[in-house]
Formats: structure tokens, sequence, C-alpha cells
């Protein structure tokens, strides 16, 4: 019963793979796979089609896209996993660690090229960076172990901080060792972090919902492809709480969010490609190196902090990548 659940939600969310084009009969056209979790995650598959045409591969003449949007569900991305195997898709393209890991779970045979926000070989999707092994090859963007510095700039950002709400998916290995992290470094700087447990997009968007006035101090990104996917309503009732919000990526901070630290999807997407472009061509993924990304941005929305009340010290807007005014 829960895999017919699973396999009714998987045809409603999955976006067919386009026809080829009438000229392009007699040319390959690869059929790529993504597995996603909404939200702005969604900026990847962007940045992969914009990388893949700078690379010479236009979409519907030299390939086609298969998307399915898991929404936050790490089961759903599985069974997506499992799914896009079934229909010879050439690769597939997991976009975060535990989308990555689940897609392994429900696979043996396609090659994945991943974006992975934690260290893709400690969580097991390789064996090495330099030589990878198996069918996983990516990109490694750093969004966990930067999780103390986050919290660190939330803290200068808010300079009156004091407890600081936590929500993540405590069935999502990935997300409880973030917490983890970020608990340690919360103890550093003598915060509290509210820890909220919410195994399901519903307990998070109600975890979020029932924050009362003066409960907490702010809304702090523990990475987690389930929180990721609703980023967009956290956001919007954090600002209607008048709540201070810290992510990861900039596009949450162009969308309202108070400010992020970390990586731009769209970036992420567009470096996936290369990866993406050479196992189509031929070369096994196990020997195609994992690239880190090493440049990270720090942006601050300053609307979004006069709607809230807030004042930012002059002194950190100087340290910022870029401030949206």
């Amino acid at each position: 019963m829960r895999r017919a659940r699973l396999a009714a939600l998987l045809a409603l969310l999955a976006v067919p793979l386009a026809a080829p084009p009438a000229g392009a009969q007699g040319a390959r056209v690869y059929r790529i796979g993504v597995v996603e979790q909404g939200g702005p995650y969604g900026l990847a598959i962007e940045g992969l089609k914009e990388g893949l045409r700078e690379g010479g591969l236009e979409e519907g003449k030299h390939y086609a896209l298969k998307v399915i949007n898991a929404k936050g569900v790490l089961k759903a991305a599985e069974a997506a996993g499992r799914q896009l195997e079934a229909d010879k898709v050439d690769l597939i393209f997991a976009v975060s660690s535990s989308t990555a890991l689940a897609v392994k779970q429900g696979t043996s045979r396609v090659p994945v090229v991943f974006y992975a926000g934690t260290d893709p070989l400690e969580s097991g999707l390789i064996a090495s960076f330099r030589k990878p092994g198996g069918r996983f090859t990516g990109v490694f963007g750093r969004q966990a172990d930067v999780t103390g510095k986050r919290l660190e700039l939330l803290k200068a950002v808010v300079p009156k901080l004091r407890r600081v709400f936590a929500p993540y998916n405590p069935n999502n290995p990935i997300a409880v060792r973030a917490f983890a992290s970020a608990q340690e470094g919360a103890q550093q700087l003598k915060l509290e972090l509210v820890e909220h447990r919410v195994p399901t997009v519903d307990e998070l968007r109600a975890a979020v919902r029932a924050i009362k006035p003066g409960e907490v101090d702010a809304f702090f990104y523990v990475p987690d492809s389930m929180v990721t996917s609703q980023s967009e309503m956290i956001i919007d009732t954090a600002r209607e709480k008048r709540l201070p919000t810290m992510f990861t990526d900039t596009s949450t901070v162009a969308r309202g969010a108070l400010a992020s630290y970390g990586i731009s999807f769209r970036a992420v997407g567009k470096l996936a490609a290369k990866h993406v472009q050479r196992v189509l061509k031929g070369t096994p993924p196990g020997d195609i190196p994992v690239e880190q990304m090493d440049r990270l941005y720090f942006a601050i929305n300053l609307k979004t902090a006069k709607e809230i009340g807030l004042e930012i010290p002059p002194a950190i807007l100087t340290r910022a990548d870029e401030v949206i005014q």
C-alpha cells in the first residue's frame, strides 16, 4: 500500500521526458533524470541547463530532462531514483546529500552526478575525492562544514541573539549530524538552540507557524533537504512574525530571508554540468574527481531588516558579498 501511494505521488510529480524534435530522429538524445526536493533546489536545474548549453548541449536537441520533485520526502526521492533507473535514463542528477543517498538506496546501475552540501566521503557516497569509484561523482558545497561560521554571522547580524529556532528531520542522518555541529557552535557562542525534531513537511510547517512572539530571537537553517524545500514558507512566516532568518543559499536572501552564508544553487548546477557531460560522453563517474566549491557568499537583505525592525551593524555590512537594498 505504501509503495502504491509513493508510485501515485511520483506519477503526479514527474515532468515527462520531452520527445526529440522532428529534425533530430537520427541524433542521439541523452535522457537525464533529476531528483530534487523543490524550493531553491530548482535553481540547480537552471544552472545545469546553462552549463550544458555552454558545453554545446541543447535541451530538446541533445538531451531531454525528466525532473522529479520529491517535495522534501526522502522515501519519495528513493522511489524516484528507482523509477528513473527503470526508465533507463542515461544519468541521474541528485540535488542534496540526503537526496543522493536516497537515490543510492533506490538504484543499482545508473550513473549519478550529485550536489552534496555535506562531506560525500563521510556520508559514504564516494570512496575518495580524487577517484570516487562506483557510480557517483559530483560537486561538494561545504554547507555543513561551515554551520558554526553561519551561526557566528547570525549573532553578528543580530547582536542581541540568545535563543535560536532550529528545526530538522530526525530521520535524515545528514541533518542529525548538522544539528550536532550547530549545537557545538551554539555552546561556544553562548546561544541556546531551540531544537524542533520534525519528521514530516506538515510537522515542520506547523512548528514554524506555531512560533510565539518573543519565544525565539531568530530562525537558523540546519542543513536538511526537507527544510530547504519549505524555505519560501519559512521566509514568509518569519517576516510576518518579524523574525530574522539565516539560510545557506543566496537565492533565499533575494526572496526575502534576512541573511545567508553558503553557495549559489545556480552555480552548483552549472558546475555539475561538466561532470554530467563527461559521464554522457562515456567517462565512468568513478574516474571523475569530485569538485569542491570553496567560494562561499555572505548576503544580507536590508529591505527585510527594515521590515522586521532590525538595524544591521555597519561593520557587518562591509563583510557582506551581496547587500540587497
